[in-house]
């Protein structure tokens, strides 16, 4: 396994993090006991969850499975770099969401319970909370930072003037602030290459790309139908319709470099500056497996510049629109 630093941080983490979102809902908790065990044999260290983690009619139930896992013991808690995040509704009652001083302390303690963990190593923001000032959020955090509950900050889902702002109210406080951001970002989506990267970048976040296949698409989706193995439907089947020359490009230029589609596309991440993680979300041990093909899969100059041809990016971000 590779390890880096996440962003300016001392802290090292593993060049693939292990999402869980679908232990629960997907995954039964055995085979998701399974799962991270099998991660920390390949040299994973970084896991990645939220509170909200479950579905509608079982929020937290992602956090109670790795608590129950940690609860084995065997160091499986001291060998994981755990993130978790807050944001979202957890009941219908008021201050059960975002990001007030209120709900940090409240979701912050319901996690550590349902983790069973006395503290998290980077909590990070789901969403940016329009509504509460970061003086505020930081003063929380700090708090918490100063209570032995949580060691660092990240964010999620954040636009680059976001993660600025952040920044500066952090500053103003000799705070250390952010230093991760969660994204997406794939071939087919590199939105963030306009601005999320540059501040991520400026200001010394690490960027963890979640969906790194773009749900499947980028996994080798039209061999699988021809297969008869995958059937894309909904939002899927019209990202498809509309991308299918681009992703036939893709799966053909793949097989040229005798590695799988999603291979492929995991180890563009891991060649992109701005990169630490990203987040593999394995519903099986075979999809994990998979993930792990990208770590030895090694892209010269040409093959980059191939795929940006076939997907174009940003590279002139983050003065893409100026003259």
């Amino acid at each position: 396994m590779q390890y880096t630093h996440l962003g300016r941080s001392g802290l090292s983490v593993s060049r693939l993090c292990l999402g869980t979102m679908n232990f629960g809902p997907q995954t039964e908790e055995a085979a998701a006991h399974s799962i991270m065990d099998s991660a920390h044999d390949a040299g994973i260290n970084f896991f990645d969850t939220a509170n909200v983690y479950g579905g509608v009619e079982h929020r937290g139930w992602t956090e109670e499975i790795i608590g129950r896992w940690f609860a084995k013991g065997g160091e499986r808690r001291e060998k994981t770099v755990l993130a978790t995040k807050l944001y979202g509704t957890m009941t219908d009652r008021p201050n059960e969401s975002k990001l007030s001083a209120l709900n940090i302390r409240r979701a912050l303690d319901a996690s550590l319970k349902r983790l069973q963990t006395d503290y998290i190593d980077i909590y990070q923001f789901h969403h940016i909370d329009r509504n509460t000032p970061w003086d505020e959020i930081w003063q929380a955090i700090e708090v918490a930072v100063q209570q032995g509950k949580i060691l660092y900050s990240g964010s999620s889902n954040f636009a680059g003037w976001h993660i600025a702002q952040a920044q500066a109210a952090a500053a103003r406080r000799n705070y250390t602030g952010l230093v991760s951001e969660q994204s997406i970002y794939n071939l087919l989506t590199r939105s963030v290459e306009l601005e999320v990267i540059p501040a991520a970048q400026e200001f010394g976040l690490g960027l963890i790309p979640w969906s790194p296949l773009h749900g499947g698409l980028l996994g080798g989706v039209l061999r699988k139908e021809r297969e008869g193995v995958r059937r894309t439907e909904g939002r899927a089947a019209e990202t498809l319709k509309t991308h299918r020359e681009q992703i036939e490009q893709y799966e053909d230029f793949a097989a040229e470099l005798g590695h799988e589609p999603g291979d492929v596309g995991l180890a563009w991440l891991l060649h992109q500056p701005a990169v630490t993680a990203p987040i593999v979300g394995p519903r099986t041990q075979e999809q994990l497996d998979a993930a792990l093909r990208a770590l030895d899969v090694r892209l010269d100059e040409d093959a980059l510049k191939r795929l940006d041809a076939i997907f174009p990016g940003h590279r002139t971000a983050p003065e893409d629109y100026a003259w």
